[in-house]
């Protein structure tokens, strides 16, 4: 199922087919109309399921907007966090994939002040209490590893959920 035309975002009810990059790259499209400072995003899956895929689009989506040229979003897992300043938006991307013991957050800086940040964060299983205005984005696959699948969860941005809620 195309969904480009129709940029659908899953809801509790829903699933969204992002099985193909062009249905990702629609949906963090509108999604990033939607980021704004404070925003934490937390994205969950197993890997090579589109994570990273989705926040290279998000980022560069933000970068055009700004006028300026899209970069390269390679995923921090090795450097733990990458900054991205576009205007007046600092976002912070979070890879804690080799990340073992939670006391090693405090080193990273990401419980710092994040009111003027768009914080996004890859493998967040690791936190110990979750931050209470999270945007949670839970990627998966199905039949095999054929298909890919996003839900998207806010129990503090209900605007965002019900704009991509299926009808």
């Amino acid at each position: 199922m195309d969904l480009t035309s129709q940029m659908l975002i899953a809801t509790k009810s829903s699933i969204i087919d992002i099985s193909l990059e062009k249905n990702t790259e629609s949906i963090s499209k509108k999604f990033s109309n939607f980021i704004k400072k404070g925003d934490i995003v937390f994205f969950y899956g197993e890997i090579g399921v589109g994570k990273t895929t989705f926040i290279k689009h998000l980022i560069n989506n933000l970068q055009i907007k700004s006028e300026l040229k899209p970069t390269e979003v390679p995923s921090p897992t090795f450097n733990i966090v990458n900054e991205y300043q576009i205007g007046e938006i600092l976002i912070n991307h979070y890879d804690l994939f080799k990340i073992k013991d939670p006391k090693e957050l405090y080193n990273i800086g990401i419980f710092e002040d994040n009111s003027e940040i768009v914080t996004l964060v890859e493998w967040p299983e690791i936190f110990p209490d979750k931050p209470k205005k999270l945007i949670e984005l839970y990627f998966s696959y199905e039949d095999n590893f054929q298909r890919r699948n996003l839900e998207i969860f806010s129990e503090h941005r209900r605007e965002l959920i019900n704009e991509f809620k299926q009808t």
